[in-house]
């Protein structure tokens, strides 16, 4: 049976209204929609409880009984609505806050119900608030009410009487068209190799499993199927790619690179940053499109390859751009690649919002004539006018901060597609980049330049704040600089954080010899880069600011990164802001300040940045605690298809498992043409439905 084409609407419960709710708020339109929102949790409802056997630490409990008697407590709004429940030796409490009149009308005294719902300790007794309650003919008997689903809901959908219980009711009206058979998404030899459950049973069993086991082979099952597709999905993307997308020949290496290599380097390079550059040239040597992505961490010296790998395009006859988030980042590019650059005879140019319409003018020209070798800019560079004579390498850095669509400009800036180098000092994990990028290379810069010491870090609670301030004023008697940051930059009544004005005042008359800058979202462009530029010359020590200094500052000379309130910021964000020092010869050091208390996975966050430097380890970590949703740049960078069951986190082992696979079928069937993977592309072809091409465009 196809669930695709069933209208929700005309299932049982549902009707127009809330059709409509469902497809606002969930993306629900069909049957196949509907069984695909999955329950985020099951509760065992195969028992009943006596009252004399509960305890705090149960979630749930079932109980059958009689309501004795209702007291209204209260007038006016802080009205509630009290019952005495009893099983037939204890009592328990039940309460409402809403719904009062409603309860009083339906519910009796004298009369036996099943009640569920959480029990609470308080004032030294139990009591359960708005339990659900009915009739034990209007359940189905004990031994096959079994694990009850629980589903996600928004506030739209409750107030529109669309519950979890509701959710659950709707569900129940679909059970029949589950049992009659549903098609197959997977064919039967890919069951048959993994010794998968079959689509109807995995659908059935997910919402209405009969036993833990049954549950268990479902969700393999329904994760085996998204992980795979999803990989499916990227690698055939690639395979296109390789075979229909020729590469522009850069073969040579010649004049500029090896003039620069051998006269102008700033340092010995890594044999990480070596590694890479080779990576880099056998790409663009070729004849295949280069798709390229850069990892490193903060301060490892990807500009300085970008750089070398722009050089290899110049030797060959192309131009080369970097595209950078913000402007404050792309003068940092400029400024940079400007004293690569010296006298080598290459010509390089700026690009932002605030570049003025006469030096516009001048850079149009010069790179419709091939005059400008380089282009750094921001969004600036996408716009219809900047045409370039020849673009051969585009490098993309932070490109998780830019959309799809804007990356795409780009790469229609050639009637031959340039290589694309993308950049990112946010280490990714493992499973993450198959996901995410799965059909890009990956390179990694995983040294240090030499001379760079390892950032100290340390975890101080609020009382330290003097000794603190000691160890400040001696590292400004020393030369050095200090950034502040903090979290917001309002007061806000929820959360009793410092904000970053009060910062600002608290440092000014902590240092009165000392030159404080500030700066936060809320400033004007020339204010912000005016207060930065007082910083990195030199001519402020302290930088009071929010996480605006995350990506884009290079001070060298700053030796000490305090983050207030740091049990605010996750973990990646943290490595983020640490990255800001530790970019000159001399010991620097990240504080983490903290109020007391503190929840396990904050005080585990804390651990693991005073232990580690490691930004791959602290990426890993923070995908096992926050999830792939919540770290930076995973909902721009645009996962194909959204994952309902799957979790990056913890599926690691079988997502590599679903990759090899594709890998292994598409090797030998590339356009999944024979008879045995026809489910294939038809499922292919359905999931790709509204999905923007990710794979050609970087």
């Amino acid at each position: 049976m196809q669930l695709a084409h069933l209208d929700i609407k005309f299932l049982p419960g549902v009707g127009p209204k809330k059709a409509d709710l469902l497809a606002k708020e969930l993306n629900v339109r069909s049957v196949d929609d509907l069984v695909r929102h999955y329950p985020y949790k099951y509760i065992d409802r195969s028992r009943f409880y006596y009252l004399h056997e509960i305890s705090e630490n149960m979630p749930f409990i079932q109980v059958k009984g009689q309501i004795l008697r209702f007291d209204k407590i209260g007038t006016g709004r802080g009205q509630r609505l009290s019952a005495i429940f009893s099983d037939g030796k204890d009592t328990i409490e039940l309460i409402w806050f809403q719904g009062i009149k409603f309860v009083l009308e339906k519910y009796k005294t004298g009369i036996t119900y099943v009640i569920f719902g959480k029990p609470s300790f308080f004032n030294g007794k139990f009591n359960i608030a708005h339990p659900e309650i009915d009739l034990p003919a209007q359940l189905p008997p004990v031994e096959k009410l079994g694990m009850q689903p629980f589903y996600n809901t928004t506030e739209k959908m409750k107030s529109g009487f669309l519950n979890s219980k509701a959710i659950q009711k709707i569900m129940l009206g679909v059970l029949p068209y589950l049992q009659s058979g549903v098609s197959d998404t997977l064919p039967a030899y890919v069951l048959k190799k993994y010794a998968l459950m079959n689509l109807t049973d995995a659908l059935i069993n997910i919402h209405f499993p009969k036993n833990a086991h049954a549950l268990n082979k479902a969700r393999q099952r329904l994760k085996f199927e998204e992980l795979f597709y999803i990989q499916l999905n990227i690698l055939q993307q690639t395979k296109w790619r390789e075979q229909n997308l020729r590469g522009l020949m850069m073969k040579k290496v010649g004049h500029f690179f090896n003039t620069f290599y051998r006269n102008y380097l700033p340092f010995e390079l890594t044999g990480a940053q070596k590694r890479v550059l080779k990576e880099i040239h056998t790409d663009v040597a070729s004849g295949k499109q280069m798709n390229r992505l850069l990892q490193g961490d903060v301060g490892s010296g990807k500009t300085l390859v970008a750089f070398m790998a722009i050089l290899i395009a110049i030797d060959n006859g192309y131009q080369g751009c970097i595209m950078a988030p913000t402007e404050i980042l792309a003068n940092q590019h400029f400024n940079t690649l400007k004293e690569f650059i010296r006298d080598l005879g290459v010509n390089i140019s700026l690009l932002t919002g605030s570049t003025r319409p006469k030096e516009r003018e001048r850079i149009h020209t010069a790179l419709q004539s091939g005059e400008l070798h380089i282009l750094v800019g921001t969004h600036a560079l996408i716009e219809d006018v900047v045409q370039f004579k020849n673009l051969g390498l585009v490098v993309i850095d932070e490109q998780h901060r830019f959309g799809v669509e804007q990356r795409s400009k780009l790469w229609k800036k050639n009637t031959q597609p340039p290589h694309v180098l993308v950049m990112t000092a946010t280490p990714i994990p493992r499973t993450l980049a198959m996901t995410l990028y799965g059909d890009l290379s990956v390179s990694v810069i995983d040294e240090l330049p030499p001379g760079r010491k390892p950032i100290q870090t340390y975890h101080y609670y609020e009382n330290k704040r003097q000794a603190l301030n000691g160890f400040i004023y001696k590292q400004i008697q020393a030369g050095r600089q200090v950034y502040v940051v903090y979290p917001l930059i309002e007061e806000s009544e929820k959360m009793d954080l410092q904000n970053v004005t009060e910062g600002f005042e608290y440092f000014r008359d902590c240092f009165p010899d000392s030159k404080v800058s500030m700066v936060h979202g809320k400033l004007k462009t020339a204010e912000k880069d005016h207060q930065m530029q007082l910083f990195v010359s030199g001519k402020t020590q302290i930088m009071v600011a929010t996480t605006v200094i995350e990506v884009g500052v290079n001070v060298p000379n700053a030796s000490v990164m305090i983050i207030e309130n740091a049990e605010r910021f996750g973990l990646s964000q943290l490595h983020q802001l640490r990255g800001r020092v530790g970019r000159g010869a001399e010991q620097s050091y990240c504080i983490l300040l903290t109020g007391f208390k503190l929840a396990t996975e904050t005080r585990k966050r804390m651990e693991i940045l005073t232990r580690t430097n490691d930004g791959f380890e602290i990426a890993e970590a923070d995908l096992q605690l926050r999830g792939p949703g919540d770290l930076e740049g995973t909902q721009q960078s645009g996962i194909p298809f959204e994952l309902k069951i799957a979790n990056l986190a913890q599926d690691g082992k079988m997502l590599e498992i679903a990759r090899n696979f594709a890998i292994e079928i598409l090797n030998d069937d590339p356009t999944l043409e024979k008879p045995d993977n026809v489910i294939l592309a038809s499922q292919l072809k359905k999931l790709k439905t509204n999905v923007i091409n990710w794979g050609i465009i970087s």
